[in-house]
């Protein structure tokens, strides 16, 4: 691995989110998700919401050998994260699609991936779940971002701006389906904007 040509893209991939205002990992979020990566050693993830390819390079730099599928919905950003995957040297380890994740053909995906990381569309988690969860290995985790919608998740519904109010619900139900989930442990983190474990239990 090229470590200059691989700081350059992520220099690069930092200043066009912050240009074009497209929300990627927090530093201390990322950190954290590599961290706990490393630790559990999966072999290969499938990201659920490429963004613009800034976590799947992060997680393929720190995991040496993982195969890391990730999917795109929007088409701009599907695009720019092609070019910086490219430009990172990473491309070997990530394989992209261009697809809604709630339509897309699991036929064209691995049967069974190690762990799941979700941060695409916020109400949609427990739908994200439903579809993907049964492509999980025995014992893998699944990974969740943005739990706590910059603080969104913490206040009464009334509280909330009306237009983000559906998506709030759905996510704290979500939350508590998974932290009462029979075939799931399940843990939230206090770390960048909240991430949701989910190990799966042994049958």
């Amino acid at each position: 691995m090229d470590h200059e040509q691989l700081s350059k893209t992520l220099t690069a991939v930092k200043a066009y989110a912050e240009e074009h205002h497209v929300p990627i990992m927090e530093d201390q979020g990322i950190r954290e998700l590599t961290g706990l990566l490393l630790q559990q050693q999966p072999e290969s993830i499938l990201e659920i919401g490429s963004a613009i390819g800034f976590s799947a390079i992060m997680m393929a730099s720190e995991l040496a050998g993982c195969q890391i599928d990730t999917i795109e919905r929007d088409d701009v950003r599907y695009e720019k994260a092609v070019e910086f995957i490219a430009q990172s040297g990473l491309g070997g380890q990530i394989r992209i699609f261009h697809a809604d994740a709630l339509e897309m053909d699991l036929s064209l995906l691995d049967r069974e991936y190690d762990a799941i990381f979700i941060d695409a569309a916020k109400g949609q988690y427990e739908r994200f779940f439903e579809k993907y969860e049964t492509l999980l290995s025995e014992q893998g985790v699944i990974y969740c971002d943005n739990m706590y919608m910059h603080g969104l998740a913490d206040q009464e519904i009334s509280d909330i701006p009306r237009r983000k109010r559906t998506m709030i619900r759905n996510l704290k139900n979500f939350k508590e389906h998974m932290l009462n989930h029979p075939s799931y442990d399940t843990a939230l983190l206090p770390v960048g904007d909240g991430i949701m474990v989910c190990k799966k239990r042994a049958n």
